[in-house]
């Protein structure tokens, strides 16, 4: 299973290509040296990386995303329910709302959600 985990750096720069998509690879190169104040070979580095890992691809110097950020983000919900809670979200729940109260509001919505993925 690919493990769906980024550090903070890689992280903004996997913003910039989902802010941005589809964009160039000269213009990834131009933005990250904007935004993070990186040079060509970090950014094409980092690129690399993270199309090895299959969040992105780089085809004929068009870089586009293979997950969206939504996508990669459920994934990663899910990776840690897997690992911090054996995969019971009903646990996971009771964990986070120790901690934090649910609104009237939260409690619909969490409903509605249980209901229609019964379907």
């Amino acid at each position: 299973m690919m493990e769906y985990k980024l550090g903070v750096i890689e992280m903004r720069f996997a913003d910039i290509i989902w802010e941005n998509e589809p964009l160039q690879s000269g213009e990834l190169v131009r933005l990250c040296e904007k935004e993070l104040g990186w040079k060509k070979s970090t950014t094409y580095t980092i690129l690399r990386r993270l199309c090895e890992r299959g969040l992105f691809q780089n085809q004929e110097g068009s870089v586009t995303s293979l997950l969206s950020k939504e996508e990669f983000a459920a994934r990663q919900s899910e990776e840690f329910v897997e690992e911090a809670f054996e995969g019971s979200l009903p646990r996971f729940l009771a964990a986070f709302t120790r901690r934090k109260k649910l609104t009237d509001q939260e409690i619909a919505e969490l409903q509605r959600i249980i209901e229609e993925s019964g379907r």
